[in-house]
């Protein structure tokens, strides 16, 4: 890398981090939390019958995260690019790309941060998979590894 890439790169690695700062302080939650903890189905006040409906009800720290992700420039609108370039077909594959993932794969991170944060507005179940799956807990962490890990080593040269 030269003197400029390496400047390009820190100032992305920096606005990275800013971005991902108000993020970061879901991460507890995110490990600790169930699909069950993150929402609950709404049935009304004894209304069982066949014309009631039911609908979930999102955790409050779920719905901050989801306020905040929204916020951020870490989503993309685009994001169903990235699942047809990689042939992202379900979770697994996403917990595989996650893993792999390296400051050269940050929209691949970004492409599935947004599917659930993005996707889950008109598909809400995404929001209760994202925690259940532990997407959102894997994204931020393996973001904020990068992040970390691009300063660190730059900084020791």
């Amino acid at each position: 890398m030269t003197d400029n890439d390496t400047e390009y790169m820190k100032e992305k690695m920096a606005e990275y981090r800013r971005e991902l700062e108000p993020l970061v302080k879901y991460l507890p939650w995110f490990e600790q939390a169930s699909e069950k903890s993150a929402s609950t189905m709404y049935k009304g006040n004894g209304l069982d019958g066949p014309g009631a409906l039911a609908f979930p009800v999102y955790d409050a720290t779920l719905m901050s995260f989801i306020k905040e992700a929204s916020n951020s420039s870490l989503l993309d609108r685009n994001y169903q690019y990235i699942y047809t370039r990689k042939d992202i077909r379900n979770c697994y594959d996403e917990r595989d790309l996650i893993a792999a993932a390296d400051y050269k794969n940050w929209d691949i991170l970004c492409g599935i941060l947004s599917r659930y944060v993005m996707g889950g507005r008109t598909k809400s179940v995404l929001w209760s998979q994202g925690v259940s799956e532990k997407i959102f807990y894997l994204c931020l962490t393996k973001m904020l590894e990068i992040v970390t890990e691009w300063n660190s080593e730059r900084n020791l040269r």
